[in-house]
């Protein structure tokens, strides 16, 4: 049985309390019917590129659980005037480190062997971020973890709302600005962010509902250039809250993935100048803001079938684990090198 440390559940339950504020944004378990999920009140958007899942009945229990536990906001850090100053460099060995995952169901380790419910250390989980976790602490360093991610998440409300228009029956339950980044504790000393995903499959299910009719290309580009406001505002956020490490990673060109091997040619061309515009403009530029960037998109080992699970998505076990490999250097590296200007994966589709 997983047990939800204090901190994390002060995590869920200042997450909550913040959709209960707003009558628009509340879910709650339905005790009187299926058992494979939750029911909505007034939907939150959820969508997970393509792919839509049930919530497991025993997360929503995880989360009730951490509802009646008797937390206080002031344990993450919350409503102080600290404001912390920019990025810091890799920790020293044998340091303690820690660190703040944000991201969606990569942090929780969807399509690996062992998927983790978010806001706990999941010790054994075989995402990223577990196992990141895991080879820092073989490398001598001391862990704590708070593991952020929700499921279906987007990186901003913009995307979560464009979601909700296109995608009604694929709801979203919250975004990286307003239902993470505020909850990044203080003393967070690495931050890991994966973004990008669920904001192209939403942009490609715009265009299929019609968005951008008389000029696709420039629609794509204005909701790139969406992505990188939102990215920014997740930046700023993450440095007020906490001077840290941050590690990111840009996305594969997702027209190579095996998911979308049997799309259209146009629903592919999307996707890759979706992907591959917020990789090259939005998120490899952060290295001059002494951000590490994890480069995926140039990577070989993102276009092997072998590193996915059985949606063509998700990364499995061992996809998970060369990306984890990655971000641990990433994180204890002086000079982790800068993603790569050009490479064949950003035109696999012509």
């Amino acid at each position: 049985m997983l047990t939800a440390p204090a901190t994390a559940a002060a995590v869920v339950a200042a997450i909550i309390r913040s959709w209960l504020r707003n009558c628009n944004e509340v879910f709650f378990p339905d005790p009187c019917h299926s058992n494979k999920g939750i029911t909505t009140g007034a939907i939150l958007s959820l969508q997970v590129f393509y792919v839509t899942h049930h919530i497991p009945i025993s997360w929503i229990g995880a989360v009730t659980l951490c509802l009646t536990a008797s937390v206080a906001c002031d344990r993450l850090g919350l409503g102080d005037d600290k404001s912390p100053m920019g990025p810091t460099g890799p920790p020293a060995p044998g340091a303690t480190i820690v660190y703040t995952a944000i991201g969606a169901s990569d942090a929780t380790g969807h399509g690996g062997s062992i998927e983790c419910l978010p806001f706990v250390d999941c010790p054994n989980g075989t995402g990223y971020v577990q196992v990141a976790a895991r080879q820092l602490r073989a490398s001598g360093f001391t862990v704590k973890l708070t593991n952020l991610g929700i499921f279906t998440a987007v990186i901003g409300p913009d995307f979560q709302a464009l979601s909700a228009q296109y995608r009604p029956n694929a709801p979203v339950l919250g975004n990286y600005i307003d239902q993470e980044m505020r909850f990044v504790p203080k003393d967070t000393t690495v931050v890991t962010i994966f973004a990008g995903g669920n904001e192209v499959n939403t942009i490609t299910a715009a265009l299929g509902g019609g968005a951008g009719a008389n000029d696709q290309a420039g629609y794509i580009d204005q909701q790139v250039k969406a992505f990188g406001v939102d990215y920014a505002t997740l930046l700023t956020g993450i440095r007020a809250q906490a001077a840290t490490r941050i590690v990111v990673l840009n996305l594969p060109n997702l027209a190579g993935l095996p998911y979308l091997a049997a799309a259209s040619l146009p629903q592919r061309q999307a996707a890759q100048r979706a992907a591959v515009a917020m990789a090259t403009t939005v998120v490899n530029p952060l290295t001059s803001q002494g951000v590490a960037v994890v480069d995926l998109l140039c990577d070989s080992r993102s276009y092997l079938p072998s590193n996915y699970f059985s949606d063509g998505f998700h990364p499995n076990d061992s996809g998970y684990a060369f990306i984890a490999g990655e971000v641990v250097r990433a994180i204890t590296l002086t000079s982790y090198p800068a993603p790569l200007g050009s490479c064949p994966p950003m035109t696999l589709v012509r």
